[in-house]
Parts: structure tokens; sequence; C-alpha cells
């Protein structure tokens, strides 16, 4: 049952709920622009600085993923279960991969360093399915806002 109050203390203003939805409909990890853009078409009003913020308080409560990829925009993630991120070194494209834990890696983290490993964040970098069938040069910029369909090997286009 939702209550006013929210997640851990939050409230759950209407413009967080919206941007929340918004985030929840597409698999794309779009960044607080491409957020922004889908949220003004519900609430006409709202500013970028709102919705960055916004997004910058759901992931620090846990409720979004924030994700930093290497070279690129911060994203944000619906999808808060234990998953990888793999990223199109062409188009910029981020999907998910469900794989599991990786114990090996793991173990390897810890004899490496003196550091008490508590948690990774793993991207992989490659071409998504898209861009495989174009020739180098020609880039496909990745849609924001639509379902990408499941692809293989538990790979989602996020």
């Amino acid at each position: 049952m939702a209550t006013a109050q929210g997640h851990m203390g939050m409230r759950m203003t209407r413009q967080r709920r919206v941007i929340l939805e918004e985030l929840r409909r597409v698999c794309t990890h779009p960044t607080a622009d491409e957020v922004y853009r889908r949220v003004r078409r519900r609430l006409a009003r709202i500013s970028l600085a709102t919705v960055y913020r916004n997004l910058e308080t759901l992931a620090d409560r846990g409720l979004i993923g924030r994700l930093e990829p290497a070279g690129g925009p911060r994203r944000y993630d619906a999808d808060t279960t234990d998953h990888y991120h793999v990223r199109c070194s062409r188009c910029g494209r981020v999907g998910d991969v469900f794989a599991g834990r990786l114990p090996a890696l793991e173990t390897a983290f810890r004899k490496a360093t003196e550091y008490a490993i508590m948690g990774y964040r793993l991207e992989l970098i490659g071409l998504c399915p898209r861009c495989r069938r174009r020739p180098a040069g020609v880039t496909a910029k990745a849609k924001g806002g639509r379902q990408a369909p499941k692809g293989p090997r538990g790979v989602h286009g996020r």
C-alpha cells in the first residue's frame, strides 16, 4: 500500500511518483535529460533541476539505480535487482546482463587488494546488435523511450 510518507521516510510527492513511473516505463537506462523530456509530457511545469534533484534522491534512497558509465553521462535504472550492464562502444546504448554472481572474480578481487571488498560494479563494453549490423563509421543512435526487445543470453536492452 502506498503512503504519503513513501520509502525510508521520504515523502513520495507527485513529481517523484511521476518520475519513478516514467523511469519504470522504459528499459533504456535514460539520462536525466531523457527522463525530463518524458516527465514534461505529464507535468508541463516541472524543471530540469527538479528532475535531477529527484532522480538523485530516489537513487540515494535505493528506489532506482544510478549508472555512471565510463565515457558517458550518468544514467538511471528502475531495476534495482543485482545485475550487470553492457554498453555499446559505438552508440552508447546500455543493456542489462543477468548473469548471477561471479565468485571467481570476487575471489580474485579479494586476493588482489588489501581492501575489504564489499561489492563491485561491472560494466561490459561491446557492440550492440544494431551496431554490429552496421558498417564501421555509421552510428546508430539509441532510442530513448521505447521498450527494447530481450536479447540473447540474459541481455536486455535497458
